[in-house]
């Protein structure tokens, strides 16, 4: 079984594999988790004060027997797989592009022009990927553009929210201009100091105060420029607020808040949730769609509702495990019940239709 060890850098071996993501002051990854160590990376983590590091630790185990598929579990497999509605997909090229268009964001200092033209370079590679292939849902595990999280998480929102405003019917044009909202939402991070904007635990009330005001900065950076709309620049002011008015910067309300800002809202509480951090694991997609479900005091619900239909939490083909000890395959999803997908158990066969089937009230996957 592979367990988690915490163990002195200067004990680590060639051969080992870390378990755990190690990144610089300014948040970059240097040595992403699942990484098989050498001698060069052991010494250059010593050299920058790494002194301990988690590695994974034991045997793979052997092949897991409840995962061999009975003859009438394949049969109805077969029967009732459907496909998943069509996702974002982004080729290498892309994303190449794109991450080296977000970095280009990042590193443009004060420049709004070069900001805003790169967002709109990177949004119309997005464009293409969404409505060439009328893509209507998003794994989000699937788009990885980037190792560094403020880019990652970047391309990420963005993409969340664009998908999010097609689901809620948007004109292209709104889709659009989501996009460079997403794309722009965080630059304001880079008028936050580094010791605070990487800070590998809890921030005092002070340092909160400074991170709060992100957004405003981001607003200041972009407020002249007149090659972004009024709906973009209030996007990246609001993209923090809450229809109860405990957001922040302004703490305004439901009615003072934009509809692009409540779904940059969404989708920046999700994917921060499921990304690792310095100063905390992710949380899994399950228990974030969970804690976005539960916000419904500070969410747009209608919103929430089309971020929802938009997620695939479980693709077809992906194997589970449910409350009452059965292994199972995904064979369909429903938009409306994205926790609850059909599956098939892989030794009994049984049809499980957990988002409609009363009989399946009781199950849950694990």
């Amino acid at each position: 079984m592979i367990k988690r060890k915490n163990m002195p850098t200067r004990l680590l071996k060639p051969g080992m594999v870390i378990d755990q993501t190690i990144v610089d002051r300014v948040g970059r990854n240097l040595v992403i988790k699942g990484s098989v160590l050498d001698e060069y990376i052991i010494d250059s983590m010593l050299k920058l004060g790494i002194m301990n590091a988690y590695i994974q630790d034991g045997e793979i185990p052997d092949p897991d027997e409840s995962l061999i598929t009975s003859p009438e579990a394949a049969r109805q497999i077969e029967r009732l797989t459907k496909a998943d509605r069509k996702k974002v997909q982004l080729s290498e090229s892309v994303k190449a592009r794109v991450s080296e268009g977000i970095q280009f964001i990042y590193n443009s200092g004060s420049d709004s022009k070069a900001m805003s033209s790169a967002a709109s370079n990177i949004t119309e590679d997005l464009m293409d990927a969404i409505f060439k292939n009328n893509a209507v849902a998003l794994d989000i595990s699937a788009l990885k553009t980037s190792d560094e999280y403020t880019f990652k998480h970047s391309v990420d929102v963005a993409t969340i929210a664009m998908i999010t405003a097609k689901s809620a019917g948007l004109s292209k044009t709104e889709v659009y201009n989501i996009g460079v909202s997403g794309l722009l939402h965080d630059v304001g991070k880079t008028k936050v100091p580094d010791e605070i904007l990487n800070k590998p635990g809890p921030l005092n009330d002070e340092e909160f105060t400074i991170m709060k005001n992100h957004s405003l900065y981001g607003y200041r950076m972009i407020e002249h420029n007149d090659e972004l709309t009024q709906a973009v620049k209030l996007a990246v002011l609001q993209h923090h607020e809450k229809i109860d008015g405990s957001g922040y910067p302004l703490g305004v309300k439901s009615d003072q808040i934009t509809k692009f800002a409540k779904i940059l809202s969404v989708s920046d509480i999700y994917d921060a949730l499921v990304t690792d951090r310095p100063y905390k694991q992710a949380f899994t997609q399950r228990t974030a769609i969970e804690m976005i479900m539960s916000m419904t005091g500070e969410l747009d619900i209608t919103i929430m509702q089309k971020f929802l239909e938009s997620m695939i939490l479980y693709p077809v083909g992906t194997i589970v495990e449910l409350s009452n000890g059965e292994k199972a395959k995904v064979v369909s999803n429903n938009p409306k019940y994205i926790l609850r997908p059909t599956v098939v158990g892989l030794q009994s066969g049984n049809v499980y239709d957990l988002g409609n089937d009363f009989s399946c009230a009781s199950i849950i996957i694990l």
